[in-house]
C-alpha cells in the first residue's frame, strides 16, 4: 500500500500540491469573479471532505487528505504553490499548475503504480467538479454555461497531463 513512506519528501510535498492545483488550474483558465471562486474553492474543499469520508478510498489518496488536516502538510503545500506560482499571471498559472499535474503523474506511475490510478482519477475528479461548481459567461447569475469551452479544453489538458485513459474520466 502507498502511503507518505513511499515518497521522498519533495515528492511528497509536489502530490500534496497537486490536490491543489487539480482545482487551480481550472480557475486559473477562465476566472469566474468572486463568486464563482468561491463555489470552485469551496469544490476543492468537498473533494476533500468527500474522500476523507469514503470508507473505500484508496490508501494514497487518504494519506494525502490526512495530510491536509495538519499544519505541516498544508504549509508544505502551500509554500511549494506560493514558490512555484509567485508573479504568475492567470494563463501561466494553468500551464505550471498542469506541470505539476504531469510530474505527480510520473512519479505515482514509477513508485506506487498499484494506487496511481485511483489517485489520478480523484485529481481529475476534482478538477471536473470545480469546472462544474460556477457558472461562467453570464450576468449577474443568469445565463452562462455550466462548463465552458475554456475549462473543457482545460480538463482535456488535465487529464492528458495525468495520462488518463478517456474511459476512466
Amino acid at each position: 500500500m502507498a502511503d507518505k513512506s513511499t515518497f521522498t519528501p519533495d515528492e511528497w510535498k509536489l502530490l500534496l500540491q497537486s490536490v491543489m492545483v487539480a482545482g487551480i488550474a481550472v480557475t486559473a483558465a477562465e476566472p469566474s469573479g468572486l463568486w464563482g471562486m468561491l463555489k470552485e474553492g469551496m469544490a476543492s474543499a468537498r473533494a476533500l471532505l468527500q474522500a476523507k469520508t469514503d470508507p473505500g478510498a484508496n490508501s494514497l489518496v487518504s494519506a494525502l487528505v490526512s495530510d491536509f488536516e495538519t499544519s505541516e502538510g498544508i504549509t508544505a503545500a502551500r509554500e511549494g504553490l506560493q514558490e512555484k506560482l509567485k508573479g504568475s499571471k492567470p494563463d501561466e498559472i494553468k500551464t505550471k499548475c498542469i506541470a505539476v499535474l504531469r510530474q505527480t503523474s510520473d512519479i505515482v506511475a514509477s513508485k506506487a503504480p498499484e494506487a496511481a490510478t485511483a489517485l489520478k482519477t480523484w485529481l481529475y475528479r476534482i478538477s471536473e467538479s470545480v469546472a462544474e461548481a460556477a457558472k461562467e459567461g453570464g450576468f449577474l447569475g443568469f445565463g452562462g454555461v455550466k462548463v465552458s469551452d475554456v475549462e473543457k479544453a482545460t480538463l482535456a489538458e488535465i487529464s492528458a497531463a495525468l495520462k488518463l485513459d478517456q474511459s476512466s474520466t
